[in-house]
């Protein structure tokens, strides 16, 4: 047995977990040096919603980040976490957008690109996986995790396979719940090192409780490599903890090779900022609470925190109960999407109006709308006649891949956007969250001119695109 590895992800998941993406780059880079000597498999650092943070509440340049922290690297690699087709919103974006994407990434120091599909619809995720193979990235194709009367082993097994086939260079099963128990997680392990020769990557949340047992079952099954958040950013909604486990396994043959002593300097780093974050209460201690209801409701933390804020919003919050309840008929209704992003906002969102509004369909987000036509790929099981007419009426639905229905537009995206055009990475921020991405742009320009904000959009530039 190789040692196990370890991507830690204090960078990304952890504080998008536990203080909403907000953590900064400058808190980042003292420590990043340090994390380097350890010995991780690799620092999962971007992805996520950590580039819509950094543009939305950071006033940072994402693409900047990535260039910061891979110049202190000499041995560790950098990962990301990318939405497929999604890359990284919440709507499907043309194949030359998601290859430019890729190569953007890659060109500025991502090593893994770890891609998903929220449906598991792997034609979603194949133009990154090419993209990816093609400009020298590692590309990881992932399985979402999740419970359904449909979903099992056989078909957890029958979609890692179809993973290896596209090429990619490892699996990831990606369970952003915390709902894969020890024991089932053992199964699931032993059948897929029996059926794929790529190594496999294990993704989990505290969230339950027992996910760091889990770890151990599936390491004892042969799990190559498992995803940790170090203490002050794990447990809780975030990843189990890096010093435990690493301590757990220290002597075993399952040994990481990890030095304890630096992740505990390390780890003081991090509590240091932590406490900052608790102090100006953006950190909220609820989020460690072990919340058993995800078994039931599959729920991941970042979508119980939308939900409130819909409900509360909508001066709601004690039919916060009945919308637990709801969330799991809507995911029936939809065909048991996995819920992780779009899709879980999709189902919560859906379920919130069911219960404000007293009845069931009554209102309909267009998200729901366009995931019931096929515009984000096709569910586990076929959504029945009686809530297609409920949703879209007589509009078509369609089975081909989503993607293959759109015109490209990057060219577009450069156009609209050449007035603040900087570097060819603006592009890309721009298609993905355009009025986000303008705010920074304009801010940026009254920066460097010395000007107000408001009025940079006056003044007569010309950039070459």
């Amino acid at each position: 047995m190789a040692k196990l590895r370890i991507t830690e992800t204090v960078l990304r998941d952890g504080h998008q977990s536990l203080i909403a993406t907000r953590m900064r780059t400058d808190e980042m880079l003292p420590i990043i040096e340090l994390m380097d000597k350890v010995g991780y498999h690799s620092l999962e650092m971007w992805g996520g919603a950590t580039f819509d943070s950094c543009l939305r509440f950071l006033d940072e340049d994402p693409w900047e980040r990535i260039r910061l922290i891979k110049t202190r690297l000499k041995n560790t690699k950098l990962q990301m976490l990318l939405r497929g087709q999604n890359i990284l919103g919440y709507k499907n974006y043309s194949d030359d957008i998601v290859e430019e994407f890729v190569r953007l990434s890659i060109k500025n120091g991502i090593d893994i690109i770890r891609i998903f599909d929220a449906l598991n619809d792997l034609r979603n995720i194949e133009t990154a996986v090419k993209a990816t193979k093609r400009y020298g990235g590692h590309a990881q194709g992932t399985v979402v995790y999740t419970i359904s009367p449909v979903h099992n082993i056989e078909l957890y097994v029958d979609l890692s396979k179809k993973v290896q086939e596209m090429g990619c260079d490892s699996l990831c099963i990606k369970d952003m719940s915390g709902i894969l128990t020890p024991y089932y997680g053992y199964e699931l392990i032993k059948e897929l090192k029996k059926n794929i020769s790529i190594p496999i990557q294990l993704h989990t949340h505290f969230t339950s409780g027992m996910t760091s047992m889990t770890y151990l079952k599936a390491i004892e099954a042969g799990v190559d490599i498992i995803d940790t958040a170090i203490s002050p950013f794990g447990l809780g909604t975030s990843q189990p903890a890096t010093e435990p486990m690493v301590a757990s396994l220290k002597g075993t043959e399952y040994d990481t090779g990890l030095d304890l002593e630096m992740l505990c300097e390390i780890a003081e780093h991090f509590k240091k900022i932590k406490e900052k974050y608790v102090a100006n209460g953006i950190l909220d201690p609820d989020v460690f609470n072990v919340d058993t209801n995800v078994l039931s409701y599959q729920v991941p933390g970042g979508m119980l925190s939308n939900l409130i804020s819909q409900l509360k919003q909508a001066n709601s919050m004690n039919k916060y109960g009945e919308v637990l309840k709801e969330i799991p008929k809507v995911r029936e209704d939809l065909g048991y999407p996995p819920l992780v992003t779009p899709s879980s906002q999709i189902v919560g969102t859906q379920a919130v109006f069911n219960v404000i509004s007293g009845s069931r369909y009554k209102m309909i987000p267009n998200e729901v709308k366009e995931y019931v036509k096929g515009k984000y790929g096709k569910p586990s099981v076929p959504i029945s006649e009686e809530i297609r007419k409920k949703t879209i009426g007589d509009e078509e639905v369609i089975t081909c891949r989503p993607a293959d229905l759109m015109e490209p537009q990057l060219e577009l995206m450069k156009q609209e956007m050449k007035e603040y055009y900087e570097q060819e990475e603006d592009v890309l921020s721009y298609a993905l969250f355009p009025s986000v991405a303008l705010k920074f742009f304009k801010d940026r320009q009254a920066k460097k001119y010395g000007i107000d904000s408001d009025i940079v959009d006056k003044v007569d530039k010309t950039y070459p695109v």
